[in-house]
């Protein structure tokens, strides 16, 4: 009887305190590989700054940024498992596991904003049913400026990539480089200057934020404006955490992902902007590519198209499909 009145009077306790004591306001931690400097993480942490204040701090999040927390090639597995509860990443890296996150990285399919923006659209339905096999749920995404081509001399024709090592950041960009007739090396944003320093690379194939971002007029004096695709970051969430908050938070985070992508997209034209004008006021030579070296390019990207089509299966099609269905209303 003694056992049972003790019993009683601990579970009335606990009772009370749990009425007493305010729910405890929750906190996420969200990986980025890139570093302060970048738009995109200068985006993501705007991003956290919109949902504590939406949601009077009853959600922080803290943005661990330049791969401080975990490793770019770490960061989903860990959003999977929980270990961390928010990332965001190249979307094009996780090729390995889908031909359709290979889709924003082929040459000459979406060389505009307007033109990857229609490529989200049709693309973030598959995105998220792919995802949503893992338990995550994407946010928003944002595009680097379109990607181009950086050398050490003028760019005039295809067969100048003959033997040539360039840095190259997903599987795409490898298999076009290869088209070319050049010699694919991987290697992080962050290891750039000491890759070009050590001869490991000739030349590179990434945007005019990255050029900037990396000093690149350091070692190329050249940037051909190639329009080659525009790939995108993507911001994530693990799904059980997500369905851990309140409704009314849930809007929170979903109003502040809206309000990050587009704002995103229009950072990322600002950047590209400021980005040339860096490039060109440190002595880089900034011009498009030639009408025959532009034919050989989009000869390359073609090869690079059909053999996505072919592995993409359906999916591919019914993407690419809605996708031109979406450039031609922005055309009526």
């Amino acid at each position: 009887m003694r056992q049972s009145t003790r019993s009683l009077l601990t579970l009335a306790v606990a009772g009370s305190l749990a009425v007493a004591t305010p729910a405890m306001a929750a906190q996420w931690n969200l990986a980025t590989p890139y570093g302060d400097a970048s738009f995109h993480t200068q985006n993501t942490k705007q991003f956290a700054e919109d949902v504590k204040a939406a949601t009077d701090g009853e959600l922080t999040i803290n943005v661990h940024s330049g791969g401080s927390l975990i490793s770019h090639a770490e960061i989903k597995p860990s959003v999977r498992r929980g270990t961390v509860q928010a990332g965001e990443i190249f979307l094009s890296t996780l090729s390995n596991e889908s031909p359709i996150y290979e889709v924003d990285t082929l040459p000459g399919l979406a060389g505009s904003y307007a033109d990857a923006y229609d490529l989200w659209e049709a693309s973030k339905p598959i995105i998220t049913q792919l995802f949503a096999k893992e338990g995550l749920m994407p946010l928003y995404a944002v595009p680097w400026p379109s990607q181009g081509i950086y050398t050490d001399f003028e760019l005039t024709d295809a067969s100048q990539f003959e033997g040539l090592r360039v840095r190259a950041p997903n599987i795409n960009t490898q298999r076009f480089v290869e088209n070319l007739g050049g010699i694919p090396t991987q290697t992080e944003e962050a290891d750039i200057p000491t890759a070009f320093s050590t001869g490991r690379v000739d030349a590179m194939i990434t945007s005019v934020s990255t050029g900037k971002s990396m000093a690149a007029w350091d070692y190329v004096s050249h940037y051909s404006d190639a329009n080659l695709w525009l790939p995108k970051n993507i911001v994530f969430v693990n799904k059980r955490d997500f369905d851990r908050l309140d409704e009314e938070t849930q809007k929170a985070v979903l109003d502040a992902a809206a309000k990050a992508e587009q704002r995103g997209w229009q950072m990322s034209q600002d950047d590209a902007a400021k980005s040339t004008e860096a490039l060109e006021s440190h002595g880089v030579t900034v011009s498009e590519p030639s009408d025959a070296l532009k034919a050989q390019l989009q000869a390359a990207g073609q090869t690079l198209f059909e053999d996505w089509q072919s592995r993409a299966g359906d999916q591919a099609k019914s993407l690419v499909k809605r996708y031109r269905e979406l450039q031609a209303e922005q055309s009526e």
